[in-house]
């Protein structure tokens, strides 16, 4: 696990998106063009929360989320998504 050097504010993380799939279960391979965008990834970063509502989510945690949920960055080489904690649908 990458330790971040970005910290995200009030009720935001940082989520790094799993692999799209490249195999389906039977074994067909999906070319990138046909690949959908995961909706699944790990929490790499936490903000503080706001002032009545304490984060629930916290570094290390597998999360699914919303589709198009999150703003797209590339830190370090690294792909990952900032987002709002309510875009967060689940820990899994």
């Amino acid at each position: 696990m990458a330790n971040l050097t970005i910290r995200p504010l009030a009720d935001r993380v940082i989520v790094e998106p799993a692999a799209a799939e490249t195999k389906t279960a039977s074994g067909i391979i999906i070319p990138d063009t046909a690949q959908e965008k995961p909706q699944r990834g790990t929490i790499r970063a936490v903000g503080n929360g706001k002032k009545d509502e304490p984060m629930t989510v916290k570094v290390g945690d597998a999360v699914l989320y919303a589709k198009y949920a999150g703003s797209e960055i590339k830190y370090e080489g690294t792909d990952y998504l900032i987002m709002r904690e309510s875009d967060i649908l689940a820990i899994i």
